[in-house]
């Protein structure tokens, strides 16, 4: 384990940045790290890369994921071949009438839809792209706002697959230091507080909204209210409705052929989630969650959501035939997304091979003090979802590592910090991470140019976590969660007040 481990992922990045070509640059990335993990050896390399690519293709969960996606775009294409997206404009157009207004529409359904981050972008973008496009926000704008909620409420809950997760791993870390007083889905309701950058992040998006616009997103909107393009000149955004199926078979399509396949998501989706974790056994909720099949009770949501479009397809009267087309239509627009994913998930393999999250580990073990441990633990997971692209295998990571050590140096009162430090850091690095598949998600589903995406959304993504790195930093001055999140929200508002005023005078 060397400082090559980490030179991949800061390929992949540095790359996408530059070139905005996504596809190659992780293409590149991999190739980089097979040529390191075979010694130099090019045509070693060039077999070992496409082996990690075939083995994250045929991994159970992988594999599955991948029909989950294509099936959400199915599920989407129908939702649109059906007039459900024109409904919705129509009985939300009156009262939606400012950008302002239209862009706290995405902002509180992915607040209400705390359950799972992939389905909270599935349902924000495809409720929202079309009504936010009216009214001239950009689509960058858009992606922001959905990748800055369906991540971050699914870590605060109160009930969702991803603290299922977390709790798990918490409970793994207790068992093996012996500790028996605390119970782990306490010690996870006690974390919701120290989990600075999710919360800040959650607050940041109306506190923008309600403001004003810098960087880079500034120019973006600037450029949708005076031209009109919601993309960039040159962007190539990951998924086009529009441009894969053509027009809607029914122009003037119900509302209702928008919710009932949402319906079918959801409803199916939460009970395949309590059913695969062994809820018919008897188990909790969260003892359900933490064991449970997300990649098969999200395939089997996704799926009665394409059955539900297809129906009402058919009761409008749609041939066999354009259902047939609108189901590849639906694919294709997922073809590229999917591709992005194969190609990311290649790099977290790269990584996990070459050593890249211990190295990062073993370089920083040696700093640690109590006072310092949340915030070395919060930048370290900072660092390694963004070089992964995964919060999950971050959490996987740093939980058995940094609990433990929380253990040892604060006692049991360290362990709540330190938990809300590993999801807040994990979160910011899935977050702004161009190989993330949440950012991917997020940028699908609002029709953006990914690029362009990550580009506008990590000057806004880095206020909340600088100010969630001070936070940590003074956690052993003053030692209550709910204070320092009450001036990290104060210091947030002003800050962000002017940055947009001095963009504004600019």
């Amino acid at each position: 384990m060397d400082f090559l481990s980490i030179l991949p992922p800061i390929v992949a990045v540095a790359l996408a940045i530059i070139t905005k070509r996504v596809l190659i640059s992780l293409f590149i990335s991999i190739l980089v790290g097979g040529v390191i993990y075979a010694g130099g050896n090019p045509l070693e390399a060039v077999g070992v890369t496409f082996t990690w690519m075939k083995d994250v293709m045929i991994d159970p969960w992988n594999a599955r994921f991948l029909v989950m996606t294509a099936l959400l775009g199915t599920g989407a294409a129908f939702m649109y071949k059906t007039g459900g997206s024109i409904g919705l404009i129509h009985a939300l157009g009156k009262k939606l009438n400012s950008r302002k207004r239209v862009q706290l529409l995405p902002y509180f359904l992915g607040l209400i839809i705390f359950f799972n981050d992939y389905v909270n972008s599935v349902i924000v973008g495809n409720a929202s792209k079309d009504v936010t496009a009216k009214e001239k926000v950009s689509r960058e704008k858009l992606s922001y706002i959905i990748d800055s909620t369906s991540a971050p409420i699914a870590t605060i809950g109160p009930v969702s697959d991803w603290i299922g997760f977390q709790v798990s791993l918490i409970a793994a870390a207790f068992a093996s230091i012996s500790l028996v007083g605390l119970e782990p889905y306490f010690a996870f309701l006690q974390s919701i507080p120290w989990n600075f950058y999710a919360i800040l992040c959650l607050l940041a998006v109306p506190m923008i909204i309600l403001g004003k616009d810098f960087g880079p997103m500034a120019k973006a909107e600037k450029r949708a209210q005076t031209t009109g393009k919601l993309n960039p000149d040159g962007a190539t955004p990951l998924s086009s409705v529009d441009q894969d199926l053509g027009e809607p078979f029914k122009k003037e399509g119900s509302v209702w052929n928008f919710f009932l396949p949402l319906i079918a998501l959801i409803s199916v989706s939460l009970w395949g989630l309590w059913y695969t974790g062994g809820g018919p056994a008897g188990k909790s909720i969260m003892d359900a969650l933490a064991d449970t099949d997300v990649s098969i009770a999200l395939t089997w949501g996704a799926f009665a959501m394409t059955a539900v479009g297809m129906i009402i397809a058919l009761f409008q009267g749609m041939k066999l035939k354009e259902c047939e087309e609108t189901l590849l239509g639906g694919i294709r627009t997922m073809l590229p997304a999917l591709i992005i994913i194969v190609l990311a998930w290649s790099i977290g393999t790269v990584t996990a091979e070459l050593g890249t999250a211990e190295f990062v580990v073993q370089a920083t073990e040696g700093w640690m003090t109590a006072a310092l441990l949340p915030f070395l633990i919060f930048l370290i997971a900072m660092f390694i979802s963004f070089a992964t692209g995964t919060s999950w295998g971050t959490m996987s990571i740093l939980t058995p590592i940094a609990i433990p050590l929380a253990y040892t140096f604060g006692g049991e009162e360290l362990i709540p910090i330190v938990i809300g430090a590993i999801f807040a850091g994990a979160i910011f690095g899935d977050h702004v991470s161009p190989i993330s598949d949440t950012t991917v998600m997020a940028s699908i589903f609002s029709e953006a140019d990914h690029i362009a995406h990550v580009n506008t959304q990590i000057p806004y993504a880095l206020v909340p976590a600088g100010i969630a790195a001070f936070l940590y930093l003074m956690y052993s001055i003053i030692g209550n969660g709910f204070i320092l999140l009450l001036i990290g929200v104060i210091i947030q508002f002003f800050l962000l007040r002017f940055l947009g005023n001095r963009n504004a005078e600019a």
